[in-house]
């Protein structure tokens, strides 16, 4: 029997997630994104409510739940607000689940239960300034040297990098050659503070204004041999999967931001007059409106399939693929729509379609763009 209803202790998560984003982000993130600020005392908040440990099990301090769990609270975080989404999910999916996934027990024990309390956060350092989607094209090196590595090299775009509480970014450089000629790409933990180790000032950003995101440089940055992440090598083969992970939580994030923009224009078309009428009775309005809704509903579907997928052990990556590109055109196609529908006011930062219309495309590049995404639904159906 097919049940796509949630049980009990989802629909709590999701219910819980949803009053503390309505009732304590929507009415103050405004300022923090404005002055492009990162919100610490929210991010502590999601962080009592377990919300950075909801995949970690609870011998390393999580909440013991599953990566859909993850997912349920990141829509709804993103129906108010991308920036603290984005923080949750960068913090959890590209900070803790690469140790959680591939550490060593020892590196397990010594991070993950910071991270998993939501009191440090830790970054993943994939992009390179000169790399972008090609990821293989990686140039930061580390060398074993006396028992250290010495990496040398920088990385662009890094989320949660730079932030008062950011205690690591695991780094993926290159280690040596590989038998046919390739390049030998590991990935090594990189503590906050390690000399050599320089976080840049934060970019000025169209959109995710109130989160944090630097380039980074490694300046002959030397760091203990076992904080290798895994197997030497295979760095690579590992942030693939981590990706594929990531994609199907950003599309969660995406549904956010595509529901978020409804319930912005519900609200708006009840209230607003024009020519005589509230413009919510104006069929052109109302058919906007049904094709925004269809987007999001889609969306969901698609993210809910891959992660029923993923839950169950089964091969996903096509349908995280799909989930990531369906969410973010969702997003994207409902938040100019949205700004349209508020007209003068959609183009004023007072209202959060206006913050929702500049995150909602970044969705569309990070973490895989939609060209990577196509390109992967290609490959899964046999065409090379």
């Amino acid at each position: 029997m097919i049940d796509f209803r949630l049980d009990e202790e989802y629909e709590a998560l999701r219910k819980t997630v949803q009053d503390f984003a309505q009732s304590e982000v929507a009415p103050v993130i405004g300022g923090f994104y404005e002055r492009e600020e990162f919100p610490y005392d929210i991010i502590a908040r999601m962080a009592s409510m377990g919300l950075f440990g909801l995949p970690i099990s609870e011998e390393y301090g999580g909440m013991g739940g599953d990566y859909f769990a993850l997912c349920l609270a990141l829509e709804e975080l993103a129906r108010v607000d991308s920036s603290v989404a984005i923080t949750l999910e960068a913090g959890v999916s590209l900070g803790s689940m690469p140790i959680y996934r591939f550490g060593s027990a020892e590196q397990k024990q010594r991070w993950l239960p910071e991270l998993a309390a939501g009191t440090a956060l830790g970054a993943f350092g994939l992009t390179e300034p000169g790399g972008g989607s090609d990821a293989g094209a990686t140039r930061t090196t580390a060398k074993l040297v006396d028992g250290e590595w010495v990496i040398n090299g920088s990385k662009s775009f890094i989320t949660n990098s730079g932030t008062d509480i950011t205690k690591l970014v695991t780094v993926t450089a290159v280690t040596g050659q590989k038998p046919d000629g390739g390049k030998e790409i590991s990935a090594i933990i990189v503590p906050s503070g390690t000399p050599g180790f320089t976080v840049a000032p934060k970019y000025s950003k169209v959109g995710w204004n109130a989160s944090d995101t630097h380039e980074l440089a490694f300046d002959d940055c030397r760091v203990p041999e076992e904080n290798l992440v895994g197997e030497r090598g295979r760095g690579y083969a590992q942030f693939l999967s981590i990706l594929d992970e990531g994609r199907v939580a950003i599309a969660a994030l995406g549904v956010g931001l595509a529901q978020g923009c409804v319930d912005e224009c519900l609200r708006y078309v009840g209230e607003r007059e024009a020519f005589g009428n509230k413009i919510g009775a104006y069929q052109a309005i109302q058919f906007k409106i049904a094709d925004m809704e269809t987007r999001a509903h889609t969306a969901r579907l698609a993210y809910y399939a891959a992660a029923a997928k993923m839950l169950r052990g089964e091969p996903f990556k096509r349908e995280a693929a799909i989930a990531k590109l369906v969410s973010s055109n969702a997003a994207m196609d409902n938040a100019r729509e949205a700004t349209q529908i508020f007209g003068g006011y959609g183009f004023m930062n007072e209202f959060p379609v206006g913050r929702f219309y500049r995150d909602a495309k970044i969705l569309e590049i990070g973490e895989g763009t939609s060209e990577v995404q196509r390109m992967l639904i290609a490959r899964e159906l046999g065409l090379r």
